[in-house]
């Protein structure tokens, strides 16, 4: 997508994010199963967003700080309760530098796919194993890439078809890039908004052999919050590693 960057997708997006995708009736069990792999560490949320889980995730006790490319995205956050109280960094966080180390780095809602390429994805992984503390892991959440969604390459889903609002999801697959464009459509009786994605989707094995470039490796793999393995039925999977000895 021509005039796409790092914080686009959050921009646009910012004030109608929470609407769009309202907070999960799951998010007790979410937070549960991230402050048990923390530990007693600090917690770092790459994507941190608005805060549908560093908020909660604070409201624990846990000292949890983010990183985000958008400052509209990063105003909704400060915007809510707790939310002035949480360290943020803007910054793309393929390549960062913060002070301390964490017991648990996460990024959630296939935000990892955000990273448009190999190199930075690789990246990514590498920035985190200089982030951890001993024992610390990376914890990525992310869809498992179906490509039978799409017919000659293209893929449309209505969402909302109401009187005066139509929802509409329209994107196109670069099997050779592993790209996936995506609009977000909403067409009201009034205006239309655009809401563009761009993600550069991974394989689980792909994922574990980034693992091992970084200095790390999987330790566990689940198909769901509740721990529950990871299939090859799963559509997700929640990708937990560690810093290999």
């Amino acid at each position: 997508m021509k005039g796409f960057g790092a914080a686009t997708y959050g921009d646009r997006i910012a004030e109608a994010y929470d609407e769009i995708y309202p907070a999960s009736p799951h998010v007790e069990q979410v937070t549960n199963a991230l402050a048990k792999l923390a530990g007693h560490g600090d917690v770092l949320e790459l994507g941190i967003g608005t805060g549908r889980i560093a908020l909660p995730l604070a409201q624990r006790g846990v000292a949890v700080s983010g990183i985000d490319a958008s400052g509209a995205m990063v105003k909704q956050l400060r915007a809510k309760p707790g939310g002035r109280t949480i360290p943020v960094t803007m910054g793309d966080f393929a390549d960062f530098q913060l002070e301390g180390r964490f017991g648990l780095v996460f990024v959630v809602f296939n935000t990892f796919y955000a990273l448009l390429t190999q190199e930075t994805q690789v990246n990514c992984f590498r920035c985190v194993a200089r982030h951890l503390r001993a024992g610390g892991v990376f914890l990525i959440e992310a869809f498992v890439p179906d490509l039978t969604r799409y017919v000659r390459n293209q893929y449309l889903n209505v969402i909302r078809v109401e009187t005066d609002r139509v929802d509409l999801d329209v994107a196109r697959l670069d099997m050779a890039n592993q790209h996936i464009y995506t609009q977000h459509l909403h067409i009201g009786s009034t205006d239309t908004k655009l809401y563009p994605v761009q993600l550069r989707y991974v394989w689980p094995a792909e994922l574990d052999l980034m693992a091992q470039l970084a200095g790390m490796r999987l330790r566990e793999r689940w198909h769901d919050w509740d721990g529950s393995p990871f299939t090859s039925a799963s559509t997700k999977h929640i990708s937990i590693f560690e810093l290999a000895p």
